[in-house]
């Protein structure tokens, strides 16, 4: 290599996989990090906020309480609580609310919230250790809040069972409506969204807030789309949310999520990369080393982008490397292909395009075809999704590849 030629960047790790982001607030600083790790990124607000200055509900609550004061106020997210007081500042409202506020017992969810309360000058009584509204509950209703007064702070959700608690036990609730949500003005990118992940066309799915799942859960609902999207999340499609409260409406409805031990964008970034890496299949095959990801092949480190035919043919094949896999089953992997099996030597031929190493795909004659891998050198590899594949066989006539979860003969 001539002096001062420079390497060629490796490949980021989540390029090759393709991102949903669901957020409407931060989005950008989202989408920033998927990116700088090389995630193609697909974006679509599932929500939009009523501007606080507006909003008539929340400028109501506060004059509310302004005239009767809280005992108690329970602040659940730094950006409301913040918010909040610029709201009632322009409404000439913000001395007189935190003057009520200092007079009341103070609970913050979480450290970022108790650091927007002392900015503001106020002191919080306590923060739950594990930032849950939960561990907030037990505490009032051990203590005992019948005749007392609580203002809640909300952030879109509306936290019906959280209120509802505390109304049963004779509690005098204030839903204190910060940054409510409303379905988008412009539904269209939505749709996409939702089209792209029922059709499998995402990796993964971001959710950083409960009423952005929620939205996009009765959206697909709506358009008769909810049995598919249930179907992908968990298995094709990896759903990520940034904490269990945001999971909840997902996990009600069956779903399976993972979460970041930091309930943070940071966190949450790398999380989808730790994941979306464990679930990629790598194997070596006519002496190259694979990693198949959601729509691209590293290539001995070389990222190969291949259409989403040749993607299904791949995977089929890497389902049970080595094994002949008859062009009836490939013919079945590859998407709206009919019946012809012609259409399945065109897909290999543009997936040995793509990759730009043929040898690495062995046509078995009026059989089927097969991944060219060597035994020894995949001993040590997982398919991802699943057990093992089966080993290849190294003599004789090379068998088609068992059905799939039809144990290999001994």
């Amino acid at each position: 290599m001539d002096e001062g030629q420079q390497h060629p960047e490796p490949p980021g790790p989540l390029a090759g996989f393709t991102v949903g982001v669901t957020a409407a607030r931060r989005a950008d600083e989202q989408i920033a990090l998927l990116r700088r790790r090389g995630a193609t990124v697909l974006h679509a607000p599932a929500l939009r906020t009523v501007p606080l200055a507006d909003d008539t509900e929340l400028r109501a609550a506060t004059a509310d309480l302004v005239e009767r004061p809280p005992d108690l106020a329970v602040a659940t997210t730094a950006v409301g609580f913040r918010g909040w007081l610029e709201a009632a500042a322009g409404w000439g409202l913000a001395e007189p609310l935190l003057d009520r506020l200092r007079g009341a017992e103070v609970l913050a969810r979480g450290p970022k919230v108790k650091g927007a309360i002392r900015a503001a000058g106020l002191t919080e009584r306590w923060s739950p250790p594990g930032e849950s509204l939960a561990e907030v509950l037990d505490l009032l209703l051990d203590e005992g809040v019948a005749g007392r007064r609580i203002a809640v702070q909300l952030h879109g959700e509306p936290l019906t069972d959280f209120m509802a608690a505390l109304r049963d036990r004779g509690a005098d609730v204030v839903a204190v409506p910060v940054y409510r949500w409303l379905p988008p003005l412009d539904i269209a990118p939505l749709d996409r969204l939702l089209d792209a992940t029922v059709t499998r066309g995402l990796d993964a799915l971001t959710f950083t807030s409960a009423p952005a799942a929620v939205s996009l859960l009765e959206r697909a609902e709506r358009r008769g789309l909810l049995p598919e999207l249930l179907g992908v999340l968990g298995s094709a499609v990896l759903p990520v949310c940034v904490g269990p409260v945001t999971a909840l409406p997902l996990r009600a409805r069956g779903v399976d999520t993972v979460q970041p031990e930091r309930f943070r964008l940071g966190p949450l970034v790398q999380l989808v990369g730790t994941e979306l890496a464990d679930r990629s299949t790598e194997l070596t095959a006519a002496g190259h080393r694979m990693q198949i990801r959601g729509h691209a092949v590293l290539l001995d480190g070389v990222l190969k982008p291949v259409p989403p035919t040749g993607m299904s043919l791949l995977r089929a094949l890497s389902r049970r490397p080595g094994w002949v896999v008859p062009r009836a089953e490939l013919l079945r992997a590859l998407p709206g292909s009919g019946r012809d099996e012609h259409a399945v030597e065109s897909a290999v031929a543009r997936l040995r395009t793509a990759l730009g190493a043929p040898e690495t795909i062995r046509t078995v004659v009026k059989r089927g075809y097969r991944l060219a891998t060597d035994p020894s050198a995949n001993s040590g590899d997982q398919v991802s999704g699943g057990p093992s594949a089966p080993q290849a066989p190294t003599t004789g006539d090379l068998p088609s590849a068992p059905a799939p979860g039809t144990p290999s003969a001994g």
